[in-house]
């Protein structure tokens, strides 16, 4: 492997690590989350907030506009050289978003009651199952969350933290764009579900508590989140920026690739609010107990893709595919590495493991299979979506997506009403294969940039740092030029 290379994938596992070491304490920590509230709550109960928490992600996700991925891409790109007027920058990223977000929570406040008097219909007329009657333990924080005027409080506490919940994404996402890691670790990775697991945890520990308790609890670490990373970022852009305001290119770049981000948004967790709709909140609890192993897989993903992202785009930038397939290669390989081991027990022990969550919960080992099977399917695959991106091809990226949205909402719709939490998996599981397989073919046929290939294994291997080398050039090899 050229030095250049080595140097470049020593950096990506250093990167990788650190973005890693967050995304286990994230992951722990939501896990965890999800256990008090199995524990804490009745089915039904913890289905509504499950429900209206992924409801909250799923329209921060839209509203976010993928200001976030455009911040990093403008600031990874000018900070080396003449930058832009990055404060104006991150001002002018914020602003519509906050816009639509207040708007938008504006909009889900008044129609709380509409929201609640739905999800008392779907609760009260679901079968009950065994996880949906309360357990010996469970501790009555509210009488039930699923009736119409709780579930009304619970999305008008959501309702107000929403524009804190969109913004504190973009902020971190700001901060990645000069190649920092820490604030995404420390802030996003373990302040905010760190938080959220100790205020979750301690209200249901103590058994009493109004119905906003418990959204309030899961919302308030996203407040600091959002004045610590602004205060970073205060300190580390520049006071004047040495080139005109970029923000008109800002969202050329950017507002094509806004329904993208959205569509990526509503994949990510359109499935438990299905499964809601259509089979009631204490299935939904069933299925987001059953599914949360993903985010270990998701968030190793995030974590190498924030570490990888903004040097896949310089190098795609440069035109410098070599070293763009050194990244996509190694990230792979670390991907299946550190992933694998942990469906493959998944899958095996899902039975045991289920019962962490409660009485009842069990039944969802099915679930928990198709998940394991289909994410290891999915990291074979690499961050392949990540590099049609980098190499231009946003449509492309979207219409790959709504591909899966389409297939994964009739399949659900098919399966759902039959086989209940199965069918859902089923359809998700679907619906990912075609996420990935479309970009996959796409890739490959164009760029020749394929998940494994010489840059995998050694990739595993341990290097250390040789301070003789030469510094690596700004461009890079050239071997091959990215064509959009």
């Amino acid at each position: 492997m050229p030095s250049s290379d080595g140097r470049a994938v020593a950096s990506l596992v250093r990167g990788g690590a650190a973005g890693l070491a967050g995304a286990v304490a994230g992951a722990g920590a939501q896990v965890l989350i999800v256990v008090a509230l199995t524990r804490g709550l009745d089915a039904a109960s913890a289905g509504t907030v499950l429900t209206a928490t992924s409801l909250c992600l799923m329209a921060a996700g839209i509203l976010r506009l993928d200001t976030g991925n455009g911040l990093i891409y403008f600031i990874a790109r000018h900070r080396d050289g003449a930058h832009p007027d990055i404060s104006r920058l991150v001002r002018s990223a914020l602003l519509p978003v906050l816009i639509l977000s207040i708007a938008a929570a504006a909009l889900a406040y008044l129609g709380a009651d509409t929201i609640g008097a739905l999800n008392d219909a779907s609760g009260s007329g679901s079968p009950p199952t065994s996880a949906s009657s309360p357990t010996g333990g469970t501790v009555a924080v509210a009488a039930s969350l699923v009736t119409a005027d709780a579930t009304a409080t619970v999305v008008r506490v959501l309702a107000l933290a929403l524009p804190f919940v969109v913004c504190a994404d973009i902020l971190l996402a700001a901060t990645r764009g000069f190649g920092a890691m820490r604030p995404t670790i420390l802030l996003g990775g373990v302040l905010q579900p760190g938080g959220q697991l100790v205020l979750v945890g301690a209200l249901l520990a103590a058994g009493t508590g109004p119905a906003w308790a418990i959204p309030a609890a899961w919302a308030a670490p996203y407040l600091p989140v959002v004045l610590l990373a602004a205060l970073w970022l205060r300190r580390r852009v520049p006071a004047r920026g040495g080139t005109p305001d970029v923000t008109p290119r800002f969202w050329r770049h950017t507002a094509p690739r806004a329904f993208g981000a959205a569509t990526q948004a509503v994949f990510q967790r359109l499935d438990v609010v299905i499964v809601a709709a259509l089979a009631g909140p204490a299935e939904a609890a069933v299925y987001t107990a059953a599914t949360r192993f993903k985010v270990v897989g998701q968030l190793a993903n995030q974590g190498l893709t924030q570490a990888v992202q903004p040097r896949l785009v310089r190098a795609l930038a440069d035109g410098d595919l070599p070293l763009a397939r050194v990244l996509y290669q190694a990230t792979t390989m670390w991907l299946v590495v550190l992933t694998w081991p942990i469906w493959l027990g998944y899958a095996l022990l899902a039975p045991w493991l289920l019962r962490v969550f409660g009485e009842g919960y069990e039944g969802g080992a099915a679930v928990a299979a198709v998940l394991a099977v289909t994410m290891m399917a999915a990291t074979a695959c690499g961050m392949v979506d990540v590099v049609l991106i980098a190499a231009g091809h946003t449509v492309s990226s979207t219409l790959n997506m709504l591909g899966a949205i389409v297939v994964t909402v009739a399949l659900d719709v098919a399966l759902v009403p039959a086989h209940g939490t199965l069918g859902a998996a089923l359809g998700w599981s679907a619906g990912v294969l075609v996420k990935n397989a479309l970009p996959l073919v796409r890739v490959s046929r164009r760029y020749g940039l394929r998940p494994f290939g010489r840059h995998s294994l050694p990739s595993l291997r341990p290097r250390t740092r040789d301070r003789q080398e030469e510094p690596a050039p700004m461009g890079g090899p050239s071997a091959g030029r990215v064509t959009p």
